[in-house]
């Protein structure tokens, strides 16, 4: 068991305190040595007025030489400081009557604040500040670098701080102890620093440290803990792995007609690829352990097809089966292509969702619950509590990231019946490189389809400035012309849906105006599902030539004959979110083309990224690409952000690391359980404990 020190040992702890640090899974004082800074602040010296630079954040030292009221959409204070090198202005919006008295001429005041370009000069808004009427009282400044520590709501920093101040000091005196859990070998191969030491020096970096490489979490002092991280959570998740083994699951023998059958019905031949990890399912399917199987192939690569090839497996050999897909649109669409397909060989399927009125729900889950249903389509609905199984073998699992390890096991445990638990397939058109899987990914075994399906021409892509609309517009009309239809997507302007769904209703009556004879449709987050679905339906039935969109058409859309697809304000998009809108065209025989228009002059990080999806449509090189740039494209989704919760690595930044932490997990589960355990329990604590979900 690992040692936990009780937080109320520290000043200024009480119940209420203690709450908010258990937001941020800071449950004992060992857990705040191990709460790093995300960034830091240079308050260990004072720079002349006349040295500042828009966007350095800096410590100042000079004499007001005027403050004034003035007036004008808002009331605020304005102070003139001047240090003999240069001249600032002080921007106060919330003031009283006090302080404008307290900063007057002639006072010596020490700042510290962001430096930014004002009307006539540089400028400081809201800084922190102390005044003096004499010089010398304020030439203190800071030992060392200022951490800047995640914080949650009633905690301030300098709680954080002082609190972190007040572990320090416990560890240096000897009164907290924190056993080193990396074997020797890891620490002199990797020529790490002493776990202590780095502690002390993260918390409390000296004034020379390199605050940009701190910054960035690049220092030798920092990586010694995201390497220690990283491994702490692949370990937890091979032990996932390794519990998985032990429990038993259905075996279920290979498909002898069904699935004969069914390629048969197919106008086209399955790929090698497909073939190959049909073959790997099988073998797994057949064994008394659950599977647990991710398939990555890229958009369009086919992974339907080797999902229902599994089904049929299952079906066949008298079992049930449930597919799960992120969103009702792409739930439905599996629904509509599989019935399509099992109603030839009398499969009985059953749909749920959270949208099914009352009467409809109540016959679904008695269709689930006597084995009427053999294969059943939903959505997160599929694990909810009044949902009852007969016969569940297999759960199919489609766009992984959009899903989180918490939510698999709940469904696991859902078909778990007489101590055998369902097998598991997992599927992702977000493709990532193969170290990076066995990371992420180190619960699963892992299939990859390589190749896409003879025939599928590769998607032409052009990047042009939004100058050159009109060029856009008429090539739409061309399109609508030649009986093909348009997807055109609407960026996220703001961190706010209401505004992106403004966005494209504002984008698709501009495009009404300029288009009369082309038939446009509109989807957007905040339609209803239902209203959603009649859109997409339309779409789909060729009602409509051109569907202005946000991004909700991600994800699974299919229709063939939409040839063109234009993105607005692509520079905003990562690279993995831009390769899978694409992705909704180039579905049919017809060239397709994918237009990437951008706003204003290119930041060089978006003309990499818009640079990529020109040169090539291959999605395994673009997650690596994607991975070098570190744009911020949804590599691994809630994967990375919400089950993972990393407290200091950072997958993108510290890829380098990749190859140790998978060799020395494995070395680590195998030689060392009991430091494994203790690691475990440092870095993911309590909150993944997996096997009890």
């Amino acid at each position: 068991m690992r040692t936990c020190t009780d937080l109320t040992r520290l000043k200024g702890v009480g119940p209420r305190v203690a709450e908010k640090l258990a937001r941020l899974r800071i449950h004992c004082v060992e857990d705040i040595l191990f709460h790093f800074p995300f960034r830091y602040e240079d308050r260990t010296r004072i720079v002349p007025i006349g040295n500042l630079r828009v966007g350095d954040h800096a410590v100042i030292h000079g004499e007001v030489q005027l403050t004034e009221i003035k007036f004008g959409r808002r009331r605020m204070l304005i102070t003139h400081l001047s240090d003999g090198t240069g001249m600032i202005v002080l921007r106060f919006f919330h003031f009283n009557a006090q302080q404008k008295a307290a900063l007057a001429r002639g006072v010596h005041m020490q700042c510290y604040g962001e430096v930014r370009k004002g009307q006539r000069q540089l400028e400081m808004i809201h800084p922190e500040y102390k005044y003096s009427e004499q010089q010398e009282t304020l030439t203190d400044v800071e030992q060392a670098l200022t951490p800047i520590y995640p914080t949650t709501e009633g905690l301030h920093q300098l709680t954080m701080r002082q609190l972190s101040e007040q572990a320090l000091a416990l560890l240096k005196q000897g009164k907290l102890k924190l056993a080193e859990l990396l074997p020797e070998a890891i620490l002199e191969e990797n020529d790490l620093p002493e776990l202590v030491a780095s502690i002390e020096y993260i918390h409390r970096p000296p004034p020379d440290a390199p605050v940009n490489t701190l910054q960035d979490h690049e220092h030798v002092m920092q990586e010694r803990f995201a390497l220690e991280e990283l491994i702490a959570h692949t370990c937890s998740l091979r032990l996932l792995r390794q519990k998985n083994r032990e429990h038993s699951a259905h075996s279920i023998s290979p498909s002898t007609k069904l699935e004969k059958e069914f390629i048969g019905n197919l106008p086209f031949s399955l790929t090698n690829a497909q073939q190959r990890v049909i073959e790997e399912i099988k073998s797994d399917l057949e064994k008394p352990a659950p599977m647990q199987r991710l398939v990555q192939g890229d958009v369009g690569s086919g992974k339907t097809m080797v999902a229902v090839c599994a089904a049929l497996q299952a079906v066949e050999a008298g079992y049930q089966v449930a597919i799960m897909a992120p969103t009702e649109i792409l739930a439905e669409q599996h629904y509509r292509n599989m019935q399509s397909w099992f109603s030839i060989l009398g499969i009985e399927m059953a749909w749920l969702t959270g949208k099914l009125k009352t009467k409809q729900r109540r016959e679904t889950l008695a269709a689930i619950e006597s084995h009427e249903a053999q294969v059943i389509v939903g959505t997160h609905a599929l694990f909810q509590d009044e949902v009852t199984f007969a016969r569940l073998a297999l759960v199919v699992i489609d766009e992984q990231h959009r899903f989180g390890v918490h939510q698999r096991l709940a469904l696991r445990e859902k078909g778990k019946a007489q101590d055998l638990y369902p097998h598991q397939l997992i599927m992702t058109a977000t493709p990532i490189p193969r170290t990076l899987a066995m990371t992420v990914y180190a619960d699963l075994d892992v299939s990859i389809i390589n190749e896409l399906p003879p025939g599928r021409k590769p998607v032409e892509t052009v990047v042009i400035p939004d100058v050159r609309r009109n060029e856009i517009v008429q090539r739409v009309v061309k399109a609508s012309e030649q009986g093909r239809q348009i997807y055109w997507v609407c960026s996220l302007i703001e961190e706010s849906e209401a505004l992106q769904c403004q966005a494209a209703e504002d984008t698709a009556n501009l495009l009404a105006e300029a288009l009369p004879d082309v038939r446009i449709g509109l989807v957007h987050g905040r339609l209803k599902p239902d209203q959603k679905e009649l859109v997409m339906n339309k779409f789909k039935q060729h009602e409509l030539d051109l569907l202005v969109a946000t991004t909700v058409i991600e994800v699974g859309v299919d229709v063939p004959n939409a040839s063109l697809m234009v993105i607005e304000n692509a520079e905003r998009f990562g690279l993995a979110q831009l390769h899978q809108l694409r992705g909704r065209v180039g579905r049919g025989s017809q060239d397709s083309a994918c237009v990437l228009m951008y706003h204003g002059s290119l930041s060089q990080n978006a003309k990499q990224r818009l640079a990529v999806m020109r040169e090539t449509n291959d999605g395994f090189l673009i997650a690596q690409k994607d991975l070098e740039i570190r744009g911020p494209g949804e590599v691994l989704g809630t994967r990375q952000t919400g089950e993972m919760q990393l407290m200091i690595a950072d997958f993108f930044k510290h890829q380098h690391l990749l190859p140790t932490v998978n060799r020395w997990s494995d070395e680590l589960v195998r030689n060392y359980p009991e430091q494994t355990e203790r690691l475990i329990q440092r870095w993911v604590g309590e909150n993944e404990q997996f096997a009890s979900v």
